[in-house]
């Protein structure tokens, strides 16, 4: 089981969801860096639980401690050892599942490959673990704004209410005026009482967030295959409840024609930009210096409170009822998710993109 991520900037994580802790260490990190606490905690506070009454009613704190790799507020370029304690677990919620296959859950594929599972909130392959995804994140984004790199991401749907496509529409400091983290208010109230309304039901929905990186300069990713784009999708699709990533115009292009997508070369103050970004900032698997853009799909989360026909471990016949504190729509608490994997991904392609520069004058 892989559980480290990068090839230079690397994040090995550790922990499940009713453990003790989820926990770390990220390895590559530059030497130097003033290491900020508070927006540190302030990363996972926009993703922990109970933050409103469309997300899981589970409380708490996810309060971030660094065990090592800083000194004197700085970050030694050593390993950075962190842990976050488990301290809310309602276990007993999972009693009865723990023979039971939850639909579209992983207990089965789990059982397949290992032989064994932690039932209790889905152990491992709980969003739980996702804590270590956002500490590795926001000490990346630490080191990318002393590079002029700004990453952030939006709910840009959910359902069927929808947002613009063009993300430059809307304002990143509107995007935490409001639970829903969507940049327009009117959308973000019907997406608001939307999930409040599948909760009522029992149900869940899901839905799409946007992501933008600006300042990624040119001339980042790898020509064939580690391409840019390639390792942001595999970034993405690597989140719990992820089902497809598109970057640029996306899906759209199939419907296009080459003399209304292509990006046409010009010059802006000395510097070669392109008149359109149809491409997302990407050419070739490389960066061209234009923003970023992509869109992450997100399924509704699996686990329903309502009556579902399953089978136990023996493939039995069974109802199952699943109880605890759930999700109804994942969308607002994996905004920050999505910043950190981009994050994590641009910062680890630059410094590899730097390594493999010619020494020669």
């Amino acid at each position: 089981m892989s559980n480290t991520f990068g090839k230079i900037f690397t994040l090995t994580t550790f922990g499940e969801s009713h453990g003790k802790a989820i926990g770390g260490i990220v390895d590559g990190m530059p030497p130097g860096i003033a290491i900020d606490m508070d927006f540190l905690q302030h990363e996972l506070d926009r993703r922990k639980p109970g933050q409103s009454h469309i997300t899981t009613s589970r409380q708490e704190a996810d309060k971030v401690e660094l065990l090592s790799g800083v000194f004197e507020g700085k970050s030694t370029g050593t390993p950075i050892a962190f842990v976050v304690e488990n301290t809310n677990q309602h276990s007993s919620d999972y009693d009865n599942m723990r023979g039971v296959y939850r639909p579209s859950h992983a207990d089965y594929t789990y059982d397949c490959k290992y032989g064994i599972r932690d039932h209790r909130g889905g152990g491992r392959s709980s969003a739980r673990a996702t804590i270590a995804r956002v500490v590795g994140g926001a000490l990346a984004k630490m080191v990318l704004r002393e590079m002029g790199v700004d990453i952030y991401a939006y709910t840009s749907q959910v359902g069927d209410i929808t947002l613009e496509h063009d993300y430059t529409h809307y304002r990143k400091e509107d995007i935490e005026t409001n639970i829903v983290r969507c940049p327009d208010n009117g959308k973000a109230l019907l997406m608001e009482q939307l999930i409040a309304s599948v909760k009522a039901e029992g149900d869940t929905i899901g839905g799409v967030i946007t992501g933008v990186v600006k300042g990624c300069p040119p001339g980042v990713g790898e020509p064939e295959f580690g391409k840019l784009h390639a390792m942001l999708g595999s970034a993405m699709l690597g989140i719990n409840a992820v089902k497809g990533f598109e970057y640029g115009e996306g899906f759209s292009s199939a419907t296009a024609r080459g003399s209304q997508l292509n990006d046409l070369f010009t010059t802006e103050n000395g510097r070669i930009r392109t008149l359109t970004n149809h491409s997302g900032g990407i050419q070739g698997g490389i960066s061209n210096g234009e923003d970023i853009y992509f869109r992450v799909a997100f399924k509704p989360v699996a686990t329903l409170l309502r009556e579902q026909q399953t089978i136990d471990r023996d493939g039995n016949a069974t109802i199952l009822k699943a109880r605890g504190r759930h999700d109804p729509c994942v969308l607002p608490r994996a905004v920050p998710i999505v910043e950190a994997m981009a994050a994590m991904t641009v910062l680890d392609a630059i410094l590899l993109s730097g390594s493999q520069k010619s020494v020669k004058k």
